[in-house]
């Protein structure tokens, strides 16, 4: 039988290891991955071998040959350029005129193929796609079947949200060759993406077989790692080069041990390696061909290359060490060092944990390297969290590691392109963007600084100055020794989520562009660019309907910088304003309580007379609203509020966009006055992107945040707030009288501990075990005669969120916590 194997990928996120060397080379249990695969192959029958191959192809020619060493004809289809999975394959078409299996190079299994033949020819399908149940199941595509095998549906790589089940594609296929008339001939062409929905849009034979035994995809140094673990363990049926002298030690051809080493299995030791006096070796240690330890060494849960030399008193814990490296006499690398080939490594030098430490590199004896050298570092489990890149000011976010991730978003952008640039009044803030506009300006970047300015301010000058993107620094809201990175794109919006992963994988890689004198950034300071906002702000309302109604209103600034803004447009309007807190101070907005100033706001609206009260976030993206009498709206009643005044002032066929998080009464309101509700992801980014449609005239969050694209498709706490007096006085009503009006809310929230590898399997069973209508727009939302349940999966933390919302407050409890419990029963199940 025929089969390829896909040998052509560079893996970015192993290096250093494949800096010099193709993934499928790298040595598992000393032999190249792609060997075990070979052997797996042969086993099953698949003796004429296709492999196609792009990065540092020689290799992989140069080891395997023609095949015949390994009891099989092997041949070689080169990419030239970039033609993805299934281009690589069609490229190889020419010797694939029968029935064939396709399987990646790169990975770890001990899968029967001849159970997937099998199943393939019973079903009589075009396509059989492996299938493995994973942990995380976020970077892989998951594929949903029907009992019978059949594909019912696709998902590339989804977010936490989107995690329906954690059947994923392994990357092993058996087709037929009338496959190739689904692939195109000229450009990239994908399997997963471009071939196989054709095949099930189009109702062909596409079928899913769930495979039992092993599977790994060795795609980072962690996988690695554990791939190691999995195979010294028994769990992979695998052989392991070398005698088995006692249970779980394995010694190659010609070791020299001496008699006072101690060696702790389970533990490989590859040919010719020599192990020198009271050296020792801890369980999971694999050592490759010809390496030296020296007397005294002591090596524990590490994988050690051929070649490599490690002197008197070497201590490495839970490291990767390439080939051929020398580390000298008491020479130390901690947790997670991934050392390149032929590195140097001094006498008693440390490298701490999780560097990486790329090829040929030397340090120095004595130093203590606590930073990668070169590319790469282990960094946190995601750079960006939810709104942009967040921490601890000078502690998490240093000025250095500010430089860093502006670098990598001026990467993705054009030379000579132009940034918008802001800040709060914070020192914090100051500091790290003085390092971000560096950044900017050494990638040859443009920056356009508006020094201290609202965030809606910065998302307007991006878009009215026809900038590429901006960058605005901040202090968190309730956590004042924490800063945050917000990035938006060229509309002034957050960054995509594709567009993070982008900045994330610059970033850890260190691939940043560096321009020449000639080309570094310049740095422009706009002239007038809050007047400018602040009479766009004004036409994008009704003013003289507005200047009519002659408003008294009280407005709480909260020390932020929309008090530069706000008092301006308030004049344009003719109202009457009592400021509170009416300047930027750090002091104060770092000890401001917001339950507290509402509370005070709304006894200033009534002892005063006005309509109105609001208060404002320093950032000024969300608000809080205080009715005439007093009275605090609650985040969905303000949302409420805003539905109902613009459905009365101009019913339409129009369209609000709203998180699927929010209350169902929100769309009942909508439908009464001819309103179509879209649901979008929790993300504000997602939000964002929903309320930027056609038709779109209001999107809110459910966190005080309110969108009118109109004007700008983001959260503007100004513009949210000017239009709430637009609306009032469109419709000659109170506020208190549309609050007295609206519908109650009755909701309810529980996060429940989820580890991170049973998220896939809770938002799997919970789909399967669904006996309601599903919305799976983020997470699954199940509606039911008492209301409905939505379950989110926390990208950030091995918790899964609950929401509910029912008839009254205590059926909304209940049903969260029985939602709850059946996601506790699920982990428990899966724990057993």
């Amino acid at each position: 039988m025929k089969a390829v194997i896909m040998a052509g990928g560079e893996g970015t996120r192993l290096r250093p290891l494949t800096s010099n060397q193709p993934k499928p080379m790298i040595p598992v249990a000393n032999r190249p991955m792609m060997e075990h695969i070979v052997r797996l192959l042969h086993k099953h029958g698949f003796d004429d071998i296709v492999v196609t191959v792009a990065f540092l192809a020689n290799h992989i020619r140069t080891y395997f040959g023609d095949g015949s060493e390994f009891g099989v004809r092997m041949v070689y289809a080169t990419e030239e350029t970039p033609l993805g999975t299934a281009g690589s394959v069609r490229n190889a078409m020419d010797e694939l005129d029968e029935r064939f299996l396709v399987i990646s190079g790169d990975v770890l299994t001990d899968i029967d193929l001849s159970k997937v033949v099998e199943f393939h020819e019973q079903r009589g399908a075009l396509a059989t796609i492996g299938l493995t149940a994973v942990e995380n199941p976020l970077e892989f595509g998951i594929v949903i079947t029907n009992d019978d095998g059949s594909i019912e549906r696709f998902l590339e790589k989804p977010t936490w949200g989107q995690v329906f089940s954690d059947t994923v594609n392994n990357g092993i296929f058996m087709l037929e060759p009338e496959i190739f008339d689904f692939i195109a001939p000229d450009g990239p062409v994908d399997f997963s993406t471009d071939v196989f929905p054709v095949l099930l849009e189009q109702q062909k034979a596409l079928y899913g077989y769930v495979c039992d035994g092993y599977w790994e995809d060795v795609g980072t140094v962690d996988a690695y790692a554990r791939a190691h673990r999995d195979l010294l363990d028994g769990k992979v049926d695998m052989e392991i080069p070398g005698f088995q002298v006692e249970k779980g030690i394995w010694l190659g051809e010609s070791v020299e041990i001496d008699p006072s080493a101690k060696i702790v299995g389970p533990a490989i030791v590859g040919d010719y390696t020599r192990i020198e006096p009271g050296a020792r070796l801890g369980a999971y240690t694999v050592l490759g061909s010809n390496v030296m330890v020296g007397s005294d060494a002591d090596v524990e849960r590490s994988i050690i290359h051929d070649s490599v030399y490690m002197g008197q008193g070497v201590r490495i814990r839970g490291a990767v060490i390439g080939r051929s490296c020398d580390l000298r006499a008491r020479a130390s690398c901690d947790e997670d060092v991934v050392l390149g080939d032929d590195c140097f490594i001094g006498e008693q030098a440390v490298v701490t944990s999780g560097v990486k430490v790329y090829p040929f590199k030397t340090v120095e004896a004595g130093a203590v390297v606590n930073a990668s050298l070169v590319w790469e570092s282990k960094g946190a489990r995601s750079l960006f969290v939810e709104h942009g890149v967040a921490g601890l000011a000078n502690v998490d976010i240093t000025p250095e590691l500010a430089t860093r991730v502006a670098m990598a978003y001026a990467t993705t952008l054009k030379k000579g392109a132009t940034v918008v640039t802001s800040r709060d009044a914070s020192r914090s803030a100051r500091m790290l963007k003085r390092s971000v506009m560096a950044g900017l300006n050494a990638a040859g970047v443009h920056v356009n600084d508006l020094e201290v300015a609202p965030v809606p301010t910065t998302r307007f000058q991006v878009r009215s100055e026809q900038a590429q993107g901006g960058i605005s620094i901040r202090l968190i809201n309730g956590d004042p020794q924490s800063v945050i990175l917000r990035f938006f794109d060229v509309d002034g919006l957050d960054i995509s989520e594709a567009a993070t992963r982008k900045v994330e994988r610059l970033f850890y890689r260190e691939d940043f562009r560096r321009v020449f004198p000639g080309d570094i950034g310049d740095i422009g300071y706009p002239p007038r660019a809050i007047e400018h906002y602040t009479t766009a702000v004004t036409t994008a309302v009704d003013f003289r309907l507005v200047r009519q109604r002659h408003f008294k209103v009280v407005v709480d600034y909260s020390y932020g910088s929309t008090a530069f803004v706000m008092p301006n447009v308030l004049a344009k309007l003719g109202a009457d304003v009592l400021a509170v807190n009416p300047f930027a101070s750090t002091a104060q907005a770092i000890s401001f309580d917001f339950a507290t100033h509402a509370a005070d706001v709304g006894t200033l609206v009534r002892s005063s007379g006005s309509q109105l009260g609001v208060v404002i976030d320093p950032g000024g993206e969300h608000l809080t609203l205080i009715d005439d009498e007093g009275r605090i709206l609650s985040d969905t009643e303000a949302m409420l509020a805003f539905i109902h005044l613009i459905g009365l002032r101009s019913p339409t066929n129009g369209r609000i966009a709203l998180p699927v998080v929010a209350t169902a009464a929100a769309e009942r309101l909508a439908r009464s006055h001819g309103l179509e509700v879209v649901w979008a992801k929790l993300s504000t980014a997602s939000l964002m992107e929903a309320v930027s449609g056609e038709d779109m005239v209001f999107g809110a969050g459910v966190d005080g945040g309110f969108i009118f694209p109109a004007f700008l498709p983001a959260f503007d706490a100004t513009v949210a707030f000017i239009s709430m007096l637009e609306l009032l006085a469109a419709n000659e009503v109170k506020l208190s009288q549309v609050v007295n009006e609206l519908e109650p809310v009755h909701m309810a929230h529980e996060t429940v501990a989820t580890p991170w590898h049973a998220k896939g399997v809770v938002m799997r069973s919970l789909v399967e075990q669904a006996d309601h209508e599903l919305i799976l727009v983020d997470g699954v939302k199940e509606l039911r005669e008492e209301g409905w349940v939505l379950t989110v999966p926390d990208p950030e933390a091995p918790t899964t969120h609950v929401w509910a919302e029912a008839r009254t407050d205590e059926e909304a409890r209940d049903l969260a916590r029985r939602q709850g419990r059946r996601i506790l029963q699920i982990v428990l199940s899966n724990n057993e």
